[in-house]
């Protein structure tokens, strides 16, 4: 069955006299199993990155549960997709194949892949930038259609500079997609999360050594779903229109604006990585010239695009209006995913804040976390934000900052701020 692609728009189209600011939350869903139509799978190229420094053998669970996790991965390929693993610390190196280049998955090689894996030993440093260093150069020798990468870290990145790391992110940008994942309780959430912005993946945190297994299942397999590469959000505005931002918003926050490639000087395309069988949400906001009470303009028009495919597109309506009625109702959905995106700022702020010492401004920001979790349903959210303050009225957002708190809670709180949940669909009755 060839699959399609096909969109909503969800917007309160009525706009008051002079008014310029149309947003609008763009659904996108792919769903089936062939999204190309050719029936057969894209080709695909894996690196796994594992952190091999000597915290990872403190305790020995940690480097026994990343090797069985690698052993998962390496299994979950299909047939032919090129992978190889690689093992960092304050370098990295080679753990299969010796050399420094990918080859096929086959019955041979994940039994090679695996046994060299079993022999990795803890000891060193962390330096990432140079384990997606290699990664971006093994991926060079590659014609993979999808190209996706596993990092895997227990600590801080202590042995490179912030300056070298971000140059190393840059240079990866748009080459391959890498899901980020730290386990124990030294990792650091905001370089889980930058490594996962940067280059299109997803980011979290593992507290339990014994999750990792099914966490690396998880990944490769979405890997091996994805169906079509390179897909981009293509977004036309009329003349004298402007483009306020794109978001993504559902499954996550992912701020798209800056990284808008221009096709003409009214299209420009936004990137999304490599599509399976999955539904996402963007928030699309255009600023346009006012217009006559009653008159309808197209604000803008958006599309999905691959290899110059259109995929499926929608159109964005602006209309004049003097009925306050129309004008001043609010789409649930854009404020909805609104709030989201300020849940995950906020979130993202108070705990800096907490870092610094500055109490009042961290227990505001996170008092306004826990109102807008309450307000949204997102219970996920709520719990976390339950690991570093007492909760004394959600609605109100009256919190206090715990006293004691683990530093994996505020990590693992920080790293999983901009996951999103949906609007909650009312009870009809």
């Amino acid at each position: 069955m060839t699959a399609q692609f096909s969109a909503e728009v969800d917007q309160n189209q009525y706009l008051p006299e002079g008014g310029r600011v149309v947003d609008a939350i763009v659904t996108v869903t792919a769903q089936g199993g062939d999204l190309r139509g050719t029936g057969a799978a894209p080709s695909a190229a894996e690196v796994i990155m594992v952190d091999v420094s000597g915290s990872m053998g403190m305790p020995a669970q940690k480097i026994a549960e990343a090797k069985k996790a690698t052993a998962i991965a390496i299994d979950t390929l299909r047939d032919g997709v090129a992978f190889a693993v690689v093992a960092g610390t304050t370098t990295a190196y080679m753990v299969y194949p010796p050399d420094a280049r990918m080859v096929p998955a086959s019955a041979q090689t994940r039994a090679e892949a695996k046994a060299a894996v079993a022999r990795l030993r803890a000891d060193g440093g962390t330096a990432m930038g140079r384990w997606l260093d290699l990664a971006n150069y093994l991926f060079a020798g590659q014609q993979a259609e999808v190209k996706h990468a596993i990092l895997l870290t227990d600590g801080q990145n202590q042995h490179e500079s912030p300056q070298d790391f971000q140059r190393v992110l840059s240079a990866c940008e748009g080459k391959f997609v890498c899901d980020s994942r730290g386990v124990g309780a030294d990792w650091v959430a905001r370089e889980l999360r930058l490594i996962a912005s940067t280059l299109l993946g997803t980011a979290d945190g593992l507290e339990d050594p014994a999750e990792l297994p099914a966490a690396f299942q998880t990944m490769t397999e979405a890997a091996m779903g994805k169906s079509v590469a390179d897909v981009s959000l293509r977004v036309w505005t009329p003349a004298s229109a402007t483009v306020r931002f794109v978001k993504q918003v559902y499954p996550q926050v992912e701020d798209l604006t800056g990284r808008r490639t221009e096709v003409s000087g009214r299209i420009g395309d936004y990137p999304t990585g490599a599509w399976g069988a999955e539904s996402r949400d963007y928030h699309v906001s255009v600023e346009v010239e006012p217009d006559a009470v009653g008159e309808e303009m197209l604000a803008a028009r958006v599309s999905l695009i691959s290899g110059g495919q259109l995929l499926t597109e929608k159109l964005v309506l602006a209309r004049w209006t003097d009925d306050t009625a129309l004008s001043t109702k609010i789409n649930p959905q854009v404020a909805h995913y609104t709030g989201q995106a300020e849940l995950a700022a906020v979130i993202q702020e108070g705990l800096k804040a907490r870092d610094a010492g500055d109490v009042d401004t961290a227990t505001a920001k996170l008092g306004r976390a826990v109102q807008l979790a309450a307000a949204s349903g997102h219970e996920g959210t709520a719990k976390l934000l339950a690991r570093v303050v007492d909760v004394v009225d959600a609605p109100t957002g009256t919190v206090r900052l715990k006293k004691q708190v683990a530093g994996v809670d505020a990590e693992i709180t920080n790293v999983r701020s901009v996951k999103t949940v949906r609007v909650k669909k009312k009870q009809e009755g």
